[in-house]
């Protein structure tokens, strides 16, 4: 079967490998649809990841259709509809240095269970959506680790794919208004269609004066002068000024969640900060959140849609990772099996 393998150094290619059969306890699926990483990205300009440099199989975000079970498999039929866990099987991290990728023609789970590696989800929802499972499920424990809930008021910062589900995640959590930041009109626009309240474009405007207006105001440390009323500012950007901006604005006691990568290391003066006695969380991965968010986006489906920018057929898998690695060229890339 054909499967998506970094080679080398910025090489990403199909090799032949052998097909998977499924044994006792396995369960083998045809992906129908794997979404781009920018982890996919990475290893592909580093040459792969260990342990296996200049041999990784590429793709953990997948949706696939259920073709093979072994005899001891409970809770699965031939033709169910499922995402998975790719965190979960017990040859390594698929897509990330185990010795599967879901840009192949077959995947196989070992020692399958329901609910631990897999989740069936409903026949109708397309392929597209449903590969989104895995990066929602990051979006989702962002929106977990910051304790939002009924009636929060919350900022996000950055309208790429994490940031917009981690929107729809704080309306699904009660939250009494969302305002999602970036400087791409395109992505502002994509966050008013997937529920958010409102947005501010921080090139054009003063993103603390504006989440005044939105929010309301409270009064500041002795004098300080006044801060936004906004309870969680949410990092899906990765840049130092948000950071700056989200204290500058702060009241005290807010909350700072960051789910972004940062690429440097970002200056705080705790001087400064011990007026406003902040809660700052970090947030990586989906330690229970993998099939948690699937509810949300088979409720929401037509919200998630909009995550999407390109759909790739699997025979064009090595152009999408290419189209993926150039700035600002696209936001989401779904491949797609034929």
């Amino acid at each position: 079967m054909k499967s998506l393998i970094v080679t080398g150094p910025g090489t990403v290619e199909f090799l032949d490998v052998e097909e998977p059969t499924a044994g006792p306890r396995d369960v083998v699926i045809a992906p129908k649809a794997c979404g781009i990483c920018g982890s996919d990205v990475f290893y592909a300009h580093r040459g792969g990841i260990p342990p296996r440099d200049g041999h990784t199989p590429l793709g953990h975000e997948i949706a696939g259709e259920v073709v093979g079970i072994g005899k001891d498999v409970a809770g699965v039929a031939v033709g169910d509809h499922i995402v998975i866990n790719p965190m979960a099987n017990a040859d390594g991290i698929i897509g990330n240095g185990g010795a599967q990728g879901g840009l192949s023609e077959r995947v196989v789970l070992l020692d399958a269970k329901a609910g631990v590696h897999f989740r069936i989800i409903p026949a109708e929802l397309p392929w597209e959506i449903a590969a989104l499972n895995e990066p929602m499920a990051v979006a989702y424990h962002g929106v977990n680790r910051s304790g939002a809930g009924e009636g929060s008021k919350v900022v996000v910062f950055g309208a790429g794919p994490v940031g917009l589900g981690a929107a729809i995640g704080f309306k699904d959590k009660g939250a009494e208004h969302v305002v999602v930041v970036d400087v791409v009109p395109n992505r502002l626009e994509k966050a008013l269609r997937v529920g958010a309240d409102a947005v501010i474009n921080s090139a054009e405007e003063d993103v603390v004066e504006r989440l005044k207006s939105l929010h309301g105001e409270v009064p500041g440390f002795m004098g300080q002068g006044s801060k936004a009323a906004t309870d969680i500012y949410f990092d899906a950007a990765g840049a130092p000024i948000v950071i700056e901006t989200a204290f500058k604005a702060m009241r005290n006691r807010g909350v700072l969640t960051i789910v972004a990568v940062h690429k440097k290391p970002v200056e705080l003066d705790f001087q400064e900060l011990l007026t406003i006695e902040p809660d700052i969380r970090l947030a990586m991965g989906y330690p229970t959140e993998i099939f948690e968010v699937t509810d949300s986006i088979i409720e929401h489906w037509d919200k998630y849609q909009h995550i999407i920018s390109d759909v790739i057929p699997f025979t064009e898998a090595v152009k999408a990772v290419e189209l993926a690695a150039t700035p600002g060229a696209t936001d989401k890339v779904v491949v797609i099996f034929e």
